[in-house]
């Protein structure tokens, strides 16, 4: 059962009632992430992220931390490009406890200036170390030579030099601007009843000021062309994008579908080739990424340096061979059955189903239909797929990127 409402101040709440369990997941979804950053604010979002668990009027950082822990409950967050997630999981007993530490955090966060000089060092360290894993150097390189140094191009942690100069009063401005009423969610999943959730959101949110809120324009502009970037590390990793369809479109399913063929698992087209039958790579995947104006079809393999160039030429046979022989009937079954799985195990999570609903709340203003989303999987055809498949791969737009002990980059 799901129940939705909006606040006074416009704050939408959804919750999607999941009896017999014993627990309940509750997240607080605002529409600020990497994407909307300007030049000067770029890893402000994720920045922001950290900060709100240091502390507020009533609770030291460590207090916060420690009350989480005392319910036995959950509490973490996440930014994304287009979005930031703060959420916690409770036993249902203790859920009222568990969102007014999570109201509280969310809305009365003091960032206390000495808290904000320990967590730039955090941050900075985080930043090295995604300097030090390749394979998210690579797909971070991947988004900003498709989409450039704006928009989906950004990397979510920012520059080391935004951080070093991030102030209190930087903070604190872009929530006042960004962390608005009506650009945020709050969302349930779980054994709760919609009394008990609606009467928390409204106890905790009523009083979050409403002003007037302006969404801001990303900068979309997809470029073709290639980037490498030289590291002394034993793997080489690569990968290929292609512009795909946005997150609004009818061919979703169909691309998602596709993806599961090509290189979504262990039977893909992608890992029995690239892997088990040319023992190339370790790691050989392929995932769509949809958002709001684009998307983005992402290949990825990480190889042994002498290897580099035979795997890209056996990716690339890959998809030329999906492209001119399309999909069998088998495979096209097998896809679909892997693609309404997906859907029916994350009904049974109860933070899958807090991100779904609360994610379709947030983007199209909607509740989630898993019902709709099942006959759509069900509706596709082989013809379907074979148009995804069509309209998914043109070479002459694609963007390839490597990160690696090469002599040079890989090049298509």
């Amino acid at each position: 059962m799901t129940e939705t409402k909006t606040l006074k101040n416009g704050v939408r709440v959804i919750i999607k009632r999941m009896e017999g369990l014993l627990s309940v997941t509750m997240g607080v979804l605002v529409g600020a992430g990497a994407a909307f950053e300007t030049d000067r604010e770029d890893g402000i979002s994720h920045f922001l992220e950290h900060m709100q668990f240091k502390g507020t009027p009533s609770r030291t950082a460590f207090g916060i931390s420690d009350a989480f822990d005392a319910l036995g409950a959950q509490v973490n967050a996440f930014t994304g490009k287009d979005m930031t997630c703060y959420y916690a999981k409770a036993t249902s007993d203790h859920a009222a406890e568990a969102f007014a530490l999570l109201a509280d955090l969310f809305l009365n966060s003091s960032f206390p200036q000495e808290e904000l000089e320990r967590e730039r060092g955090v941050v900075l360290e985080e930043i090295n170390m995604d300097e030090d894993t390749p394979e998210d150097l690579c797909l971070d390189l991947l988004s900003r030579t498709a989409f450039g140094n704006r928009g989906y191009g950004r990397n979510i942690l920012g520059p080391s030099e935004n951080i070093k100069r991030f102030t209190r009063e930087d903070l604190i401005s872009y929530r006042n601007e960004c962390y608005r009423p009506e650009n945020c969610v709050i969302s349930f999943a779980g054994n709760i009843s919609s009394e008990e959730a609606f009467s928390l959101a409204e106890r905790y949110f009523d009083d979050f000021s409403a002003s007037p809120f302006q969404k801001r324009i990303k900068s979309v502009d997809w470029q073709t062309g290639h980037a490498f970037k030289k590291k002394p590390i034993e793997q080489a990793h690569l990968a290929i994008g292609f512009p795909t369809v946005c997150r609004g479109s009818e061919m979703c399913p169909a691309v998602q579908v596709m993806n599961t063929i090509l290189g979504g698992g262990m039977s893909s087209r992608l890992f029995k080739r690239v892997r088990e039958e040319l023992g190339l790579a370790y790691a050989v995947y392929s995932y769509p990424s949809h958002y709001e104006e684009t998307g983005m079809f992402t290949v990825y393999a990480g190889v042994n340096p002498q290897k580099a160039a035979d795997a890209k030429d056996a990716i690339v046979s890959v998809i030329e061979d999906f492209k001119r022989g399309g999909v069998t009937q088998e495979e096209f079954l097998r896809g679909r059955e892997q693609a309404k799985s997906g859907s029916i195990f994350s009904q049974e999570n109860t933070s899958s189903q807090m991100l779904i609903y609360g994610k379709q709340m947030l983007y199209k203003n909607e509740v989630y239909d898993f019902e709709k989303r099942m006959a759509e999987i069900s509706a596709l055809t082989l013809d379907d797929i074979t148009r995804a498949v069509a309209e998914s791969f043109d070479f002459s737009r694609a963007v390839v990127v490597s990160v690696g002990n090469l002599e040079k980059g890989i090049t298509l």
